[in-house]
């Protein structure tokens, strides 16, 4: 068996039930591990929603704590105690450590920790997930407007995430990494291959987006918050293309975009202390255009 521990925002989720899919496709016994959202206390607990069970249908199987405890060898029993003190730890717990470890599939009897998102993971799943996630139905009418409004034009989301990440270490963990010059490139570079693009922007930060994009071509989405923002995501994938932010949120909405012409732009380094080639990223990319913080296409 294999469990895959489940943590983070929605689109780190999507990330650990890609990697549940994967896993399932190629026969292998795996389960989602909920532990974070509803056992956890203290600093355990996962301050983020558990939104997976929003998606309309989707179906996996969720690991029992006899299971869970199985693999963490964390059990307080008596017998569990006097064995460790015998023989010693027996976790199996496979931890991320870097882009791409494709050596977990070998692997069995393992609880998986990590994020897993790599595209290279799930290439040749993106059409099976593009169809079992299917989003749940918004009472908001301006969700349904935005969309037809969508197919008339040529939509290109562009996500501009800024809140929380600059509230990280004051901002030095993902400072410059989107920075202007990051949009202002992949802006053009949509503008020079595609006739007449609409932006549709989306970010937490309305006001500076207000302030800083303007222009006919420019349509900003400021209505879904809180519990509806995952209609965000739902609207990227309806756009014909994608400029993604640092953000797993973004990448999921490009991903989701059934656009068999669609442009995929996403920063060269989602994080600061990132030390991948854009050669390996583009290795473990496949299809996405990448782009630095300087703007240069890579």
């Amino acid at each position: 068996m294999v469990i895959i521990h489940v943590m983070g925002g929605l689109g780190n989720q999507l990330y650990q039930y890609a990697m549940y899919e994967k896993l399932k496709s190629m026969g292998r016994e795996v389960k989602l591990d909920f532990y974070a959202y509803t056992e956890a206390i203290g600093e355990e607990r996962e301050w983020r929603k558990l939104e997976l069970p929003r998606f309309e249908g989707l179906e996996y199987e969720v690991c029992t704590k006899e299971e869970r405890t199985r693999l963490l060898d964390n059990s307080m029993t008596f017998a569990n105690r006097i064995r460790r003190k015998l023989l010693g730890r027996q976790d199996k717990t496979f931890q991320e450590k870097s882009n791409y470890m494709p050596e977990l599939f070998e692997k069995d009897e393992i609880y998986l920790y990590g994020f897993w998102d790599c595209e290279k993971y799930y290439e040749d799943r993106i059409s099976a997930l593009q169809r079992k996630l299917i989003f749940p139905q918004s009472s908001n009418p301006k969700n349904h407007e935005c969309m037809e409004q969508m197919k008339r034009e040529q939509a290109v989301s562009v996500h501009i995430r800024r809140t929380d990440y600059l509230a990280v270490a004051d901002g030095k963990r993902y400072m410059g990494i989107c920075t202007d010059d990051y949009y202002a490139s992949a802006m053009r570079f949509i503008r020079e291959r595609v006739e007449n693009p609409v932006f549709y922007i989306f970010s937490d930060d309305v006001s500076y987006v207000r302030e800083h994009y303007q222009g006919e071509d420019i349509r900003i989405v400021d209505w879904n918050t809180g519990e509806d923002s995952l209609f965000d995501m739902q609207l990227m994938s309806k756009c014909k293309h994608n400029i993604c932010a640092n953000s797993t949120f973004s990448f999921w909405g490009a991903r989701l975009n059934q656009n068999q012409h669609k442009l995929m732009i996403r920063p060269l380094r989602h994080d600061n202390y990132e030390s991948i080639t854009a050669s390996q990223m583009h290795e473990n990319w496949p299809g996405w255009i990448l782009i630095d913080a300087e703007g240069k296409i890579c």
